[in-house]
């Protein structure tokens, strides 16, 4: 056995040691959403353990020790002085603010099916097969619609469709959308807010999903203009879509080619296909840092399951890259693919038979 470099050794187990407590906090942050800690909080009053115990109806034993884990991680202040706790403005957008912009409760969710999923992808591992969206914890899916949430809510309406060209004037004008792989529909939701002109129609494959998505329109007010359909992303029904939207879905796909042709043939002729993907690097050395390594993560545990459960299995995963990605789109029959957006997570890519 080769002898070990003892200060990389500390600076491991040091990396490590974060690693673990950044663990433990997901899991309390995950049950602090859940009993209702951080909106009780939500406020920024500096409050006892006495007082938030009983505004949650929480034992004050659990609460203390619950909001010392978080003061040491970071995600509450403790006021020494008062021996009390509250949320910073920064820490209640992350935490406490479902429609922040920041809001990150939900990605929390995802880590938690994760861990509950494990024998599952461990299985998938050894036979080589897949794991079906549709066969996580129930956590993955409301986890995801609250984490995607946030970033559309910072930047799809007001960066990543003006980025698009003509796409803007013609929602405004009124236009027939897609959106395809739509989840618990906050993307579609967010768009007909955003363009009460237009009609959207949201399509995915996992029927609770699609229950849920059409709740959340109705509640959100814009039912009389978005409907949610079951359906595969390569027979989703309909034509002359002026927009095809596919956000954070195409890799997930055993056959995005198969799904690019079905686009083009849906779209109007002068139409739209809308991809957003994570953001990713083409060459793997320059995907090793803090977003790759949450990427990666993800994708080996639900993104490349979830491709190879289905026909073709391409297996592309959450961090494909540029390169690969307009492969698919070219494949699929498209002539111009571009680069139109992105930001530290997300790349977003203009796709079209013509160019305007």
């Amino acid at each position: 056995m080769r002898e070990p470099d003892m200060q990389k050794l500390d600076q491991l187990v040091g990396r490590l040691v974060n690693d673990i407590g950044a663990s433990m906090s997901g899991a309390l942050v995950v049950l602090g959403d859940q009993i209702g800690i951080f909106k009780a909080m939500a406020d920024g009053t500096p409050r006892s353990v006495a007082d938030l115990a009983a505004k949650t109806k929480v034992r004050e034993r659990y609460m203390q020790e619950w909001l010392s884990a978080q003061a040491a991680a970071g995600y509450v202040t403790f006021h020494e002085e008062t021996d009390q706790f509250s949320l910073t403005p920064e820490q209640a957008m992350i935490f406490a603010e479902e429609n922040s912009p920041a809001f990150f409760v939900g990605a929390f969710e995802v880590v938690q099916s994760v861990w509950m999923d494990e024998p599952r992808i461990a299985e998938a591992f050894r036979t080589g097969k897949g794991v079906g969206w549709h066969e996580h914890s129930t956590c993955l899916f409301r986890g995801t619609e609250r984490f995607f949430r946030s970033g559309y809510n910072a930047h799809l309406v007001n960066e990543w469709i003006p980025s698009l060209d003509g796409v803007e004037e013609k929602l405004k004008k009124g236009a027939n959308v897609a959106d395809v792989g739509c989840g618990h529909g906050a993307s579609t939701i967010l768009m007909a807010q955003a363009f009460p002109a237009s009609r959207f129609t949201g399509f995915d494959y996992h029927g609770p999903s699609v229950e849920r998505a059409t709740a959340a329109a109705k509640d959100a007010g814009v039912a009389d203009r978005v409907t949610f359909r079951q359906s595969a992303a390569g027979e989703y029904p309909g034509h002359d879509y002026d927009l095809v939207a596919m956000f954070d879905c195409l890799h997930d796909m055993g056959d995005p080619v198969g799904a690019g042709r079905h686009v083009k043939d849906t779209l109007a002729r002068d139409g739209t296909w809308m991809i957003v993907e994570p953001f990713a690097h083409d060459r793997l050395k320059d995907n090793l840092n803090p977003v790759g390594r949450v990427y990666y993560g993800a994708s080996t545990m639900i993104c490349t399951p979830a491709s190879l459960s289905q026909e073709v299995g391409l297996g592309l995963g959450a961090q494909a890259g540029e390169m690969k990605l307009r492969k698919v789109a070219l494949d699929a029959g498209f002539t111009h693919f571009r680069r139109a957006a992105e930001t530290p997570f997300n790349m977003v890519f203009e796709v079209r038979t013509q160019t305007h």
